[in-house]
């Protein structure tokens, strides 16, 4: 009896082993897509989860009604009634903003705290008797709403008496400095090139390695904004369209900041073969103009137009960066204010079910049969999930099947960036009974870290999302599909 039973138990602990061993050596066996041309760092895809921040542009403009001041204005103009920075944060983090960036120091040179490297500062406004810090109390309401915190400090400086000399970039270096080591962490430093007093005789000549050096010492986790990164890049307009097409990779050799930033287009779409990863930020106000100004309290923009904003940056695989102006008492204005409520609602209604939710899916390709890359990881909320195909595989298609036929006009596709970015061309197709045939829904050339493409609203229940060219096998880590509600 007992030597009867021993070949049974050997039997099965020897199919347990080989079963473990195969199912462990079949995952093990399927390597992951080899990365494809330049690569986000960490920080970087930090920075583009965030996807949504506000911009604060606050200063003397504020008081003079200038959307330029010309660094010669009174500091005592800067004298907010009721500066609140919580009233910032909380307005923000309700909207569904990550961070704020704050224009520490604009084109005029005046600095929003108390700086040892120049004269024309809240200590000489008078406010809050010249103690004042308005970084502190940002970069600590900042903490307070778990929210990044951002700085922009203009390299032109129309006040500064060493500007258009030698000496102004070490100037402007040790302000950096002095920023960048009092006020905590800083998700985003925020460069422009501007360089406005060559007519007057006053072209300085940006030492823009010493700059960066200086934040990489003392911020080593910050993402530079410029023309050029290299962190990320301006979108190349301030009216919040990024490119149809928009790679995340930009070639920068022999160009810089301002005068001397790549063409427009160049900004707007990427570029194909880029040499470096540079991802596009969309910088738009909420007004007319940067700064507040009472004549512009009615002509904040529509809930629709804040909407189209967001799938033409978001959407289009490009942060937002909208700008917030402060009154004049320090405060959002309660008209912006409404209208960001408004906004946020408005997206939430436009993504609040995914109808994807129950969906079957099926592709014509997964990367060595392997569960690990099954076309399901695109429904899986961890972000490094994904599906992807073989190598040497650049098209294909997946086709979804919904539990019935129901109505949409919303698709999302991400992705998965830290692999690179690789499709250069796909469409959305819809099954349509009448015809039996499949139509055409919406179709676009980069989807990178989130692409959403808006159609006419209409009714099936199968769809196919075909990838019809790409520069590496493609990987895919998301896809959404909702009925948004029409605006009106």
């Amino acid at each position: 009896m007992k030597n009867d039973s021993l070949p049974l138990v050997f039997l099965r602990a020897l199919a347990i082993v080989l079963f473990l061993g195969c199912s462990g050596s079949c995952s093990r066996h399927v390597a992951p897509p080899e990365p494809y041309g330049p690569l986000p760092s960490e920080d970087q895809l930090k920075w583009q989860q965030m996807e949504y921040t506000m911009f604060v542009h606050f200063g003397p403009n504020t008081f003079t009604d200038k959307e330029w001041g010309d660094g010669q204005e009174d500091p005592g103009v800067f004298n907010p009634s009721a500066m609140d920075c919580r009233q910032w944060a909380s307005t923000a983090r309700a909207a569904g903003m990550k961070g704020i960036i704050l224009t520490a120091k604009h084109h005029d040179g005046f600095c929003l705290w108390p700086s040892q490297y120049g004269g024309h500062t809240v200590r000489e406004s008078g406010w809050r008797d010249g103690r004042g810090d308005v970084l502190r109390e940002l970069s600590e309401a900042c903490r307070a709403y778990d929210l990044g915190f951002g700085v922009y400090l203009s390299p032109w400086d129309r006040n500064h008496s060493t500007y258009g000399t030698p000496a102004y970039n070490q100037v402007f270096a040790n302000t950096l400095t002095e920023v960048l080591t009092n006020y905590g962490p800083i998700f985003e430093q925020w460069f422009d090139g501007a360089n406005g007093d060559e007519a007057q005789g006053k072209k300085q000549v940006y030492d823009w390695d010493l700059f960066h050096q200086t934040v990489s010492m003392h911020q080593p986790h910050a993402v530079i904004f410029s023309d050029v990164g290299p962190g990320c890049r301006w979108v190349g307009n301030e009216r919040g369209l990024a490119g149809e097409t928009n790679w995340s990779r930009l070639n920068v050799r022999g160009f810089e900041p301002g005068w001397g930033a790549p063409p427009a287009d160049s900004l707007n779409s990427g570029n194909i073969d880029g040499e470096a990863w540079i991802p596009a930020e969309t910088d738009v106000s909420i007004r007319p103009g940067w700064f507040y100004s009472p004549h512009t309290d009615d002509r904040v923009k529509s809930v629709s137009e804040l909407v189209d904003i967001y799938h033409t940056s978001i959407g289009r695989n490009s942060n937002l960066l909208l700008n917030v102006p402060p009154n004049r008492e320090g405060r959002i204005h309660p008209g912006d204010s409404v209208r960001l409520m408004e906004f946020r609602r408005a997206l939430d209604a436009c993504f609040a079910h995914d109808l994807l939710a129950k969906a079957k899916l099926r592709t014509t390709d997964t990367r060595g049969g392997a569960r690990k890359y099954a076309v399901g990881q695109v429904l899986n909320e961890d972000y490094h999930r994904y599906w992807a195909t073989n190598d040497g595989v650049h098209t294909a298609s997946i086709e979804i099947t919904l539990a019935e036929t129901t109505a949409f006009n919303t698709f999302l596709v991400q992705e998965y960036i830290p692999l690179g970015q690789r499709i250069s061309q796909f469409n959305l197709e819809g099954w349509d009974e009448s015809t039996a045939q499949w139509q055409v829904l919406g179709q676009g050339s980069t989807i990178g870290y989130k692409r959403i493409l808006r159609f006419p609203r209409v009714k099936a229940q199968k769809l196919r999302l075909n990838i019809l060219g790409a520069l590496a096998p493609p990987v895919l880590n998301r896809m959404g599909l909702y009925n948004a509600p029409d605006l009106q």
